[in-house]
């Protein structure tokens, strides 16, 4: 049998991705059209739609979220692979996570977006029991008194943790048919919730109409949102940061050549720019270094398909300042303690998201409202979110290929040869 051309398998894809592009292009300009004509029935309309929308996103967003942790955990211990190629990835996983939580920390402090006026949808104010709450209390709430009670609540913290528990359980079990059902049930709800969501995005554009119509008649209303096009530029501003200039250094104090691995790797970052999916990227990421960067196979193999789930550069970013955004419109004081623990917040609820089409914008969906903030100032986001998840996946699968390439130097050849 021929093996599959990677390139023409990349170009397809690609090809396909810019069809959606266009899509995308034309509900954002029937959007604005429908905005600039809108009447009291018109804007009603994109309003519910809007709705609709914002509550779809939270119905997949908890389960998708609890059955990535539990099946990236669960496949780790069905691997006998040294653990010091397992303790490096974790390392530098949460090395590259917190550096990008803080650089987007960085730039929300230094350029200080102002809220958006109190006229536009999600600016209502912070709800008496969210101000009266300490750390202390909200800590103890994320600890479940029972296994529903999470994802009821829709709390993406005590999910995360159940999530792990579990996770972890499953690859205590001894091996065996018992255990591989576990993993396949895991694997198949995977399935389940990633064609609800490949649904979901079918008819995106829907609501890309109904919330670029909502933004353009309240711009139409006289509605200022110079404080949320600053918070644009802090997201992006963070992604390209680390993008461009934090990995690079990371790689040349390893002794690495950026240059050499961004060439190997470009066509796995052409792919997720345009996929705006690592998961989906995966394939062509591991041919990528293996093909073009010569890394070993049992150091590719077992390292991408972890970073996938769990390095998520730009994911930390967009939920650190996005949250606190959300959170400032919503009326929160934002002190050196909030900032502080939302660096912690940020990386773990990256480690936790899946790496599929708006898995960042999922997650802090959730975790935003499981708090009590309100969150319909995610639907103003969401029109410019599609530019955004581009450059959050590309730097995901580029956090990926550095982590990836520094363990295989450090301990590729410790490895000794195939068996």
């Amino acid at each position: 049998m021929k093996k599959p051309d990677i390139h023409e398998h990349t170009s397809s894809l690609i090809l396909k991705s810019n069809r959606v592009a266009i899509y995308y292009i034309a509900a954002l300009a029937l959007g604005t059209l429908l905005g600039l004509v809108a009447n009291e029935e018109i804007y009603g309309a994109a309003t519910f739609i809007g709705t609709i929308f914002t509550r779809l996103f939270s119905f997949v967003a908890v389960p998708v979220i609890a059955l990535a942790l539990v099946s990236t955990l669960a496949k780790l211990g069905t691997s006998r692979k040294s653990g010091a190629i397992f303790g490096h990835t974790i390392f530098y996983t949460l090395l590259t996570t917190v550096i990008s939580a803080v650089v987007a920390l960085t730039l929300y402090v230094t350029l200080a977006p102002e809220n958006v006026p109190s006229d536009i949808a999600g600016t209502a104010m912070v709800p008496e029991s969210l101000q009266e709450e300490s750390y202390l209390h909200h800590i103890l709430s994320v600890i479940p008194s029972n296994i529903l009670q999470p994802f009821v609540s829709g709390n993406v913290l005590s999910v995360l943790i159940v999530a792990a528990l579990f996770g972890f359980a499953i690859a205590a079990q001894p091996e065996g048919r018992r255990k591989e059902l576990m993993i396949s049930l895991v694997f198949a709800g995977q399935d389940l919730l990633f064609t609800l969501i490949r649904w979901l995005i079918a008819v995106l554009p829907l609501g890309v109409i109904a919330f670029t119509t909502q933004l353009v008649h309240e711009l139409g209303h006289g509605v200022q949102l110079g404080g949320l096009a600053t918070y644009f530029t802090v997201v992006i501003g963070a992604n390209l940061t680390q993008l461009l200039v934090v990995l690079p250094l990371l790689l040349l104090l390893r002794g690495i050549n950026p240059l050499r691995i961004f060439r190997g790797m470009a066509p796995a970052l052409m792919l997720a720019l345009f996929s705006k999916s690592s998961a989906g990227t995966l394939p062509v990421t591991i041919s990528c270094a293996e093909d073009n960067l010569r890394v070993d196979r049992r150091v590719s193999r077992f390292v991408l398909p972890i970073c996938t789930t769990i390095n998520m550069n730009g994911c930390a970013a967009f939920i650190l300042a996005t949250s606190l955004y959300l959170m400032q419109n919503a009326g929160v004081t934002l002190d050196a303690t909030t900032l502080l623990t939302w660096i912690v917040i940020a990386t773990v609820a990256a480690i936790g998201n899946a790496g599929v089409p708006m898995g960042c914008y999922f997650m802090t969906l959730s975790l935003v409202s499981s708090m009590g903030v309100p969150v319909q100032l995610m639907g103003v986001i969401l029109p410019v979110y599609a530019v955004i998840d581009m450059i959050e996946t590309s730097l995901n699968v580029w956090s990926d290929s550095c982590v990836c390439n520094i363990v295989n130097k450090d301990l590729g050849p410790s490895l000794g040869e195939e068996a």
